[in-house]
């Protein structure tokens, strides 16, 4: 994936009518990812910040499928993840982070899920959220998805995904530099 120019990062206003009627018709399909939250409170912090509706767009080009599943009072902030049944399929095929792709010495993969986040102004899930994702319906069910690692497991050269099976969320590990089809990663944003 192209790395992204800071000073594009807005949408034209006919793609952020598009994008927000997009998300509006999701929030109001899957009320059950946020109950309580309205979507014109929503709507108007999105308007507000034209960086996270550019960010907001890319996970939504990417295959994420962006909803609301929360909201932060204490920063007053909505929390976005990515909802779409499998891992974003715009995401997948990447190792884990920049430091594992440089260490491939052949059949490098084109980018990785760190990389990808951070180019797109969101971050992974971490394993926490990832959980509580599973909460608001069964994701991957056939595909998985890099989490946030933590410094100590990055450290020694692994990386940790997760994925749903057997009516269950398993957490694996695997290292940093491999990279499989069925695996991309998913992402939050608060707005």
């Amino acid at each position: 994936m192209k790395k992204t120019n800071d000073t594009k990062k807005k949408l034209s206003p006919e793609a952020q009518q598009e994008l927000l009627s997009i998300l509006k018709n999701r929030f109001e399909k899957n009320k059950n990812r946020h109950k309580g939250l309205e979507w014109a409170n929503v709507q108007a912090k999105l308007e507000a910040d034209p960086g996270k509706l550019w960010s907001l767009d890319k996970m939504e080009e990417t295959g994420g499928e962006p909803d609301v599943v929360g909201y932060d009072k204490k920063t007053d902030e909505y929390i976005f993840y990515d909802c779409s049944a499998e891992s974003p399929k715009g995401r997948r095929s990447v190792c884990y982070d920049h430091e594992a792709l440089e260490s491939r010495k052949e059949h490098k993969p084109e980018d990785s899920a760190i990389e990808m986040a951070a180019n797109m102004g969101i971050e992974l899930l971490t394993e926490e959220q990832y959980r509580e994702l599973q909460q608001l319906g069964n994701f991957d069910l056939k595909t998985s998805s890099w989490i946030l690692t933590p410094a100590a497991i990055r450290k020694l050269d692994g990386a940790l995904f997760c994925d749903r099976r057997y009516d269950h969320v398993f957490t694996y590990h695997n290292g940093a530099s491999s990279y499989y089809a069925a695996r991309g990663f998913r992402g939050s944003l608060k707005v």
